[in-house]
């Protein structure tokens, strides 16, 4: 079973912080349904729900990967 490390998102620079909102924004395309939200609007929602504690930046060790997880 794969272990998490959360990273503070304050840790990171700004230039990677929102390259990752990028990547994550358009990892799987940009289709979020009946409202069709912008590249750029998404990454504002991420960035509030980051910044408001409603989600975190996580890491796995083990498959070297990261995602943005609602906080639990």
């Amino acid at each position: 079973m794969s272990e998490f490390v959360e990273i503070p998102w304050q840790k990171l620079s700004d230039d990677a912080l929102q390259g990752m909102l990028e990547e994550l924004v358009t990892r799987d395309g940009t289709d979020y349904g009946e409202n069709e939200l912008t590249v750029d609007a998404k990454i504002r929602q991420l960035r509030h729900a980051l910044e408001t504690k409603k989600a975190v930046i996580v890491f796995s060790p083990e498959t070297e990967s990261w995602n943005v997880s609602a906080k639990e």
